[in-house]
Formats: C-alpha cells, structure tokens, sequence
C-alpha cells in the first residue's frame, strides 16, 4: 500500500517516526510535508496530500500538525476525504473498520512517538468492513453532495 505523510512546521517531530513505521511495515511513503522548522500553514498541506489520494497516487494518508485538528479540518473540506484525528490506537482503528477513514491525522504536541506508533500501525492494518458501515459512510458522501 502507498501512503501520503503531509505536515507542517508542529508536525516535524513525527514525521520520521511515521515514515520509518510505514516502511517497517512494508508500506511505500510519499512525503509532501514540511521539512524544517519554518512557519507554515497546515491547510496548504492537507490539501497537497489529499490530492495524491484522489488522484490515486496513494491510498491513504497521513497528516500531523501541532494538533491534528487543523489537518483534520482542513482535509475534511476535500470532497472525498475522510479524515479522522486521532490520539490512540483504538480510534485509529474504528476510524478505518467502521468510518473507512482514507486520512489519518495526529497531533505532534499531543502524542508521543511510541503511541505515534501503535496508531499508525492500527491504521494501516485495519480494512473497513462495510456491510451496515458502508451505508452511514454512502451517507457521509451525500451530505458532501448536497443530499438530503
């Protein structure tokens, strides 16, 4: 599987971190992040990365800002996107098996890189498992729609 890292300026801690676990775990890793200490916005990366998933030059992402929830903001305005922001393992794995999260994002002040860890591995592990899933997540795309 192809993974997308985008981050800004607060994300920097984590990104070798996730990087380093992708990779272990057999995975390919796109960077379009950040890559020094410099001041940035968080949006203009979000949506960078999330264009590589929808144009299917990744199948999942991963964003990391101070928070995660600017990423998280700023990625679920893309049409498409399901991000969800996350601080353990077991709503990373919720986020993928029930909402089929394409978009991980996490919180470099929040987190540590051993937790950092264990959630990205629950991610990128993790299939969604549709049946009565897929209904609330076909719901998800017709508000993005419009639809009522």
């Amino acid at each position: 599987m192809k993974f997308v890292i985008g981050n800004d300026h607060g994300g920097l801690d984590l990104v070798e971190v996730v990087k380093e676990e992708l990779e272990s775990l057999g995975h390919e890793v796109i960077h379009v992040g950040a890559y020094e200490n410099k001041s940035v916005d968080y949006s203009d990366f979000a949506k960078k990365a999330c264009q590589e998933i929808l144009d299917k030059n990744a199948d999942l992402g991963i964003l990391i800002c101070g928070t995660g929830l600017g990423m998280s903001i700023s990625a679920n305005k893309i049409k498409g996107i399901r991000a969800a922001c996350v601080s353990e393992a077991f709503s990373a794995r919720m986020s993928r098996a029930h909402n089929n999260a394409n978009v991980l994002c996490m919180g470099a002040r929040v987190i540590g890189s051993e937790t950092c860890k264990m959630i990205v591995d629950e991610f990128a592990k993790t299939e969604f498992e549709g049946g009565r899933h897929q209904r609330r997540v076909d719901k998800i795309s017709a508000i993005e729609e419009n639809l009522n």
